[in-house]
């Protein structure tokens, strides 16, 4: 049956993509890529051949109504991206809102993202927690940290290794230099790294250190205390 399937890819340990994945990667008659040169060397990793169309941020807009159609007259659709699960600060939701406008079917298969493994390895509570993903840039962003000061859930952030430094001083100004944090970086992958402490501790490990690969970072909520329960830290 014709549909639209969102297929989660390894974030950097091929290994970690799953039986029913690849599976599906087979079946379908057209693989979306965000990158088709990254997703190339995937498939190729794979032993499959398939035909591959860009989808990205700078097209999808403009594509998304072309691609429904095709699924409504019959083919079958999977989207990837580079890394992780699509619609996961990365190309996705349109392409899925617009479908499911349509009628059409939309399948998400479990899998791989950097976000669940980078918050269970933190060591801080991961019961109740709020995915902030990358903060805007420029507009908005001084907003959104100061909205975020007394957010009380286990905040978990995207970053790029060239504005980490930035990053952690902003998080310092505005959650405090002892607040608890661990940082996570090209999870697994072989240099794997994760960096626990409080933000100036992060800031001060980092601050001089030349880093590559996609970072997580994970900063505790405004009442959390080292050394108690999730549920002690919550409102009576």
């Amino acid at each position: 049956m014709a549909k639209l399937v969102l297929v989660p890819t390894p974030i950097g340990n091929l290994e970690d993509i799953t039986l029913r994945a690849i599976r599906v990667l087979t079946d379908v008659d057209l693989v979306l890529a965000e990158d088709t040169r990254t997703s190339g060397n995937l498939l190729k990793h794979l032993g499959l051949s398939k035909r591959l169309q860009s989808y990205h941020a700078h097209n999808e807009h403009r594509v998304v109504e072309e691609l429904v159609k095709r699924i409504e007259l019959g083919q079958s659709v999977a989207l990837i991206t580079d890394a992780g699960t699509p619609g996961i600060s990365d190309p996705g939701f349109l392409l899925v809102r617009e479908c499911l406008r349509q009628g059409v079917e939309v399948e998400t298969l479990p899998g791989a993202t950097a976000l669940i493994p980078a918050l269970v390895n933190s060591g801080l509570p991961c019961d109740r927690f709020c995915f902030e993903g990358f903060l805007p840039q420029k507009k908005g962003r001084q907003k959104r940290l100061e909205q975020l000061q007394s957010e009380e859930r286990t905040l978990v952030f995207y970053e790029s290794p060239y504005r980490l430094v930035r990053a952690l001083e902003e998080f310092v100004q505005h959650f405090g230099k002892d607040r608890l944090a661990s940082l996570s970086r090209e999870l697994s992958k072989l240099h794997e790294e994760n960096k626990r402490g409080t933000l100036e501790e992060l800031l001060a490990y980092f601050g001089n250190k030349v880093v590559k690969g996609e970072i997580v970072i994970v900063v505790a909520g405004a009442r959390y205390q080292a050394g108690t329960a999730p549920s002690e830290t919550e409102s009576d």
